[in-house]
């Protein structure tokens, strides 16, 4: 069955306007969801509202409450909440233009295609998709949906344009705090370009497919041991240990090249050995 539309509007640069509609462009995958068991009787748990002191509550009880000191909330009821919503605004406006790799990964949220609302849309469409490939850049602008105002990037993918939803400044931590400590020492020049060489040997057109989830493939294997279990117990078979760490240059150079000529890491064991002889 075909995706529904989560979003009918404009895209408008300056007095040209693009009627469009957004897909999402994700979906769930082969995650696994489980519930929480109780053992003994094999039912699920269920959660209730209580209030510490009163127990269960009726839901037309609940209000939302903004906590703005310990143990004080302001309440605010739905038609409240309602009031201050956005309008269901149909225009997202491009209101500036950045270079395709100047957003920081961190910024990018969730993805949604873009498409023509109808033919007459199409000439607008592409002529709006070519010039992003051409200049190499992406839009930006802000669109209201759902109630709220969410900061988005329009780009060229393909035969089409995507949306991607991105953080707002505040929503995103400073990553200088965790880079802080790193060296500014360059690497060994031999290094570096054996490092390059590495890389070069493996790059390869993206293909999503040739990935797949692992862990997700363990659990259902598991899953399936387990109903066919009449005891409902399985053997764990004992996962690979993690790889000793090569904490000096000699060992990080070898391994760089045997890398890159295709070869087997090489063993610590050995140079020990090696250099106590």
């Amino acid at each position: 069955m075909a995706a529904r539309a989560v979003w009918k509007g404009q895209i408008r640069l300056a007095l040209v306007s693009i009627p469009v509609e957004l897909y999402p462009a994700a979906k769930s995958g082969a995650s696994i969801s489980f519930r929480q068991i109780h053992e003994p009787t094999g039912k699920p748990i269920r959660y209730e509202k209580v209030v510490p002191g009163v127990g269960p509550v009726d839901r037309d009880e609940i209000l939302k409450g903004y906590e703005y000191e310990k143990g004080s909330y302001v309440l605010l009821s739905p038609e409240e909440i309602d009031a201050v919503k956005l309008e269901s605004k149909r225009t997202l406006e491009l209101t500036q233009f950045v270079e395709l790799g100047e957003i920081p990964v961190f910024y990018f949220e969730k993805p949604y295609f873009v498409a023509p609302q109808d033919e007459l849309a199409e000439e607008a469409y592409t002529v709006l998709r070519d010039a992003l490939k051409a200049s190499g850049k992406v839009g930006l602008g802000q669109l209201a949906m759902r109630g709220k105002e969410t900061l988005v990037s329009v780009r060229a993918c393909g035969r089409g344009l995507v949306i991607e939803t991105l953080r707002y400044a505040d929503e995103v931590r400073n990553a200088e705090s965790y880079f802080a400590s790193i060296s500014d020492d360059e690497p060994q020049e031999e290094l570096l370009e054996l490092a390059e060489t590495l890389i070069e040997k493996k790059t390869a057109p993206f293909d999503a497919k040739a990935f797949e989830d692992r862990y997700a493939e363990a659990l259902h294997d598991l899953i399936d041991k387990k109903l066919q279990s009449k005891s409902g117990k399985v053997d764990l078979e004992e996962g690979e240990e993690a790889p000793a760490s090569r904490g000096n240059v000699v060992d990080l150079m070898a391994a760089l090249k045997q890398s890159v000529e295709g070869g087997e890491k090489p063993k610590r064991s050995r140079k020990k050995k090696a250099a106590s002889g």
